[in-house]
């Protein structure tokens, strides 16, 4: 006589296929069903920037960008300028390495460290005499909102080795906006273009994946040197001229860079930088970083386009929760939380 584990063994080995498969997908359902109603132990941070193949660099260059604009000298947007321009004024060395705080508006009892601005900044610098041209594609977020006049996020941002001009993905508290800064005659921004709806249209791909434009700057007469700064735009397959200008670079750097830069201040309400919540869901992405030598484009590498820092702290940012991903070999950055 069988003893009961026996019996047991034997009816399991027993059964049918048909009643295997039934009792299996029973458990799998009520596997499920317990997986579905369990509270989430962690949150998933935002995907990784998806953006389209990036243009052709030998695309037609045809056409002006549209909305560009000779910039109004606004309060806001004047305020946003001298900060860019002292934070770069305040580094020293070729290298650039340093991290300066700067001179701010603010009453010194109004929280920690207020009073001061930090100027921060992080990704790759493409080096001299290792090209004469550079473009990239740029993710942009018409969602993020600043509020706050001493808090200003350029990112991307990228300029060429003695170029006359960096384009600046610029987030302030008057507005988003594209801007082709002179670095050889003004020393400001010399056009401007509002990230609207026109924009998105007609410089980013729109295939539901992040919004990003694509920029590339070239030097077209060295004797002179003169750059051309061009969107890519999508609907006519063609990059647009957003800027021209020729003489001595006056930024005082003699290499070139594609990053992640911030000038923030302390939220009192958090301890942390304003743009650290107001961002919290945007991912600032440079890819496709490429660099033009001898009339040829290759991806920027290791030997022309070190990282800025290897491993950025993110309290130096004022923003702990920021994540730096090297998502290529220095051809491809993002920023994130």
């Amino acid at each position: 006589m069988d003893s009961p584990g026996r019996r047991t063994a034997s009816r399991a080995r027993s059964r049918s296929p048909r009643t295997a498969l039934t009792l299996a997908a029973s458990a799998l359902t009520a596997l499920v069903t317990v997986a579905l109603a369990a509270p989430a132990t962690a949150t998933a941070h935002p995907a990784a920037a998806r953006t389209a193949p990036p243009p052709s660099p030998t695309a037609p260059h045809t056409g002006l960008v549209i909305g560009a604009r000779t910039p109004a000298r606004t309060p806001g947007r004047e305020h946003a300028a001298r900060t860019f321009l002292a934070g770069r004024h305040a580094v020293s060395g070729p290298a650039w390495t340093h991290h300066p705080r700067l001179p701010g508006s603010r009453p010194t009892t109004a929280a920690p460290r207020a009073g001061q601005v930090t100027h921060n900044w992080w990704g790759v610098f493409p080096q001299p005499g290792t090209h004469d041209g550079i473009m990239a594609t740029h993710t942009v977020d018409p969602s993020y909102t600043v509020t706050d006049a001493d808090n200003v996020t350029y990112a991307p941002t990228t300029k060429a080795q003695n170029s006359c001009m960096e384009v600046v993905t610029a987030y302030t508290n008057t507005g988003n906006e594209i801007w082709a800064w002179d670095w050889c005659g003004t020393v400001g921004p010399a056009k401007t273009v509002p990230i609207d709806d026109a924009f998105l249209k007609n410089y980013t791909p729109g295939n539901g994946g992040a919004a990003a434009y694509s920029v590339q700057m070239v030097r077209d007469d060295n004797a002179a040197n003169r750059w051309s700064a061009y969107l890519y735009n999508y609907r006519t397959a063609a990059w647009d001229l957003l800027f021209r200008q020729s003489g001595t670079d006056q930024s005082g750097l003699d290499h070139g860079w594609d990053m992640f830069e911030i000038y923030a201040s302390v939220d009192p309400a958090t301890g942390e930088g304003y743009y650290c919540t107001e961002a919290q869901r945007t991912s600032f992405d440079s890819s496709a970083v490429q660099l033009r030598r001898n009339g040829a484009w290759k991806p920027a590498s290791p030997s022309d386009s070190p990282w800025t820092d290897t491993a950025p702290d993110p309290n130096a940012f004022l923003c702990p929760p920021l994540k730096f991903v090297q998502a290529g070999a220095d051809d491809h950055w993002t920023v994130h939380q």
